[in-house]
């Protein structure tokens, strides 16, 4: 028999809450973390709210401006290689280790891996590229390339913690951490590793996030509590974040040999392409449907049997749209009815951070028992008839859960978990 990976710990630092008790008490109260906020010092942008990271201030690229709250630590030696979320991601990966009982010293045998998922920090290259036109070439920070680029979460996390197991960055939009997570729980799976840390995380900046408007993807809603209703029928785009989660993944063996908490197994993923388009979903949710129903298959479980899907639905007018119909395919026509929700409704979009951030909510509820309601839902688009929707959180187990995430180019990844057996 296959190993079994399983969660055994969680770190957060989300909009939402920067810890697990403050994140699961808001996904119980549905309380979001949005904020109104002006980026570029313009207020003729439309953009007018984010989900922000309460405490948490970089106000400048250099480092000797950057603020953090105080319960966290970060050492001056790794924070000149860091981006701004890389401290986000190397306070997640300090709460994980420690909510999994862990000790630095246990990571660096080579039985423990890192796969980590953000697209760089937009914030810092656009400085230090600056800084090199300016001077023709003859100035440069030694540590701007693996601050800002996409890697700059392995680079620093592997080498702080000495990981000597496989690490890896993945880029896939905002599928990145899902995908992440997926090849994480083949490596326990295959018995390559025995341990995998996945780290999730992104900037929250005008540099990550404004790009999006030029897309027509980001809500100019300046209302916090309605900015962000996926599947509502006044939808008008997303609300960016930023933030990191962090998740330790396990052999259940090697977990229960040391007594670890588990919140939840992964049974199951898998993935599917659109093959549509370069930047909007398939428009009747094929690639997705596709991804739902392998991920099925490869937790050998039916449609039937999941209690409750952690929908990607982002509040986008498209992707909702296609995402209603994949979820109709796979478990309407099947005679299936989940409860369905997207908790992006309380955070906002975290990009390549969401697919890390969602698999731990859904953890959060297999093992807290409770279903995050769908908030800041009022008028339903008719397009979502026959998906039970609960507008508030259920406090009842949601048996086998499934968790959406789908990314630029049509990337879908699916995970199915479950409370431990």
């Amino acid at each position: 028999m296959s190993p079994l990976p399983v969660i055994t710990g969680l770190g957060f630092i989300t909009s939402i809450g920067q810890d697990r008790a403050t994140v699961q008490r808001s996904l119980g109260e549905l309380r979001h973390g949005f904020e109104p906020i002006e980026f570029f010092n313009n207020p003729a942008l439309p953009v007018k709210v984010a989900g922000t990271l309460k405490g948490f201030s970089f106000p400048t690229p250099s480092w000797r401006d950057w603020r953090w709250p105080d319960k966290f630590s970060v050492d001056r030696e790794l924070l000149r290689g860091l981006a701004p979320h890389g401290v986000y991601a190397f306070c997640a990966l300090q709460q994980a280790l420690a909510d999994a009982g862990l000790d630095p010293a246990e990571l660096t045998d080579g039985t423990t891996g890192l796969f980590c998922a953000s697209a760089g920090s937009p914030f810092l290259l656009h400085s230090f590229l600056n800084q090199m036109h300016e001077t023709r070439g003859e100035r440069g920070n030694p540590m701007g390339i693996v601050s800002s680029i996409a890697g700059t979460l392995n680079f620093n996390l592997a080498a702080h913690y000495k990981i000597a197991g496989a690490v890896c960055g993945f880029v896939s939009a905002c599928a990145s951490s899902s995908h992440a997570l997926g090849y994480a729980m083949d490596e326990i799976r295959l018995g390559r590793q025995q341990r995998m840390l996945v780290v999730g995380a992104e900037d929250l900046s005008a540099e990550s996030i404004i790009s999006f408007s030029s897309l027509r993807a980001l809500s100019s809603n300046s209302d916090p509590a309605t900015a962000s209703r996926p599947f509502d029928r006044q939808r008008d785009g997303f609300v960016g974040t930023g933030g990191s989660v962090a998740l330790i993944i396990e052999d259940a063996d090697l977990a229960r040999r040391r007594g670890a908490r588990i919140y939840a197994e992964l049974i199951g993923w898998g993935q599917a392409s659109d093959g549509h388009s370069v930047a909007v979903s398939h428009p009747e949710g094929a690639g997705l449907r596709r991804a739902m129903q392998r991920a099925l298959a490869d937790a050998q479980v039916n449609a039937s049997d999941i209690g409750y899907v952690n929908a990607h639905a982002t509040s986008t007018v498209a992707g909702d749209r296609s995402e209603a119909l994949a979820l109709h395919a796979v478990f309407t026509a099947a005679g299936a009815e989940p409860r369905v929700s997207s908790t992006k409704a309380l955070t906002g979009h975290g990009l390549s951070l969401a697919g890390a951030m969602e698999a731990a909510f859904c953890a959060l509820a297999v093992d807290g028992g409770f279903i995050p309601g769908a908030a800041h839902l009022t008028e339903l688009d008719p397009i979502c008839d026959g998906l039970d929707l609960p507008r508030t959180t259920l406090d009842e187990a949601p048996g086998l859960v499934l968790n959406n995430s789908s990314g630029f180019g049509g990337s879908n990844v699916c995970h199915v978990l479950r409370r431990p057996t």
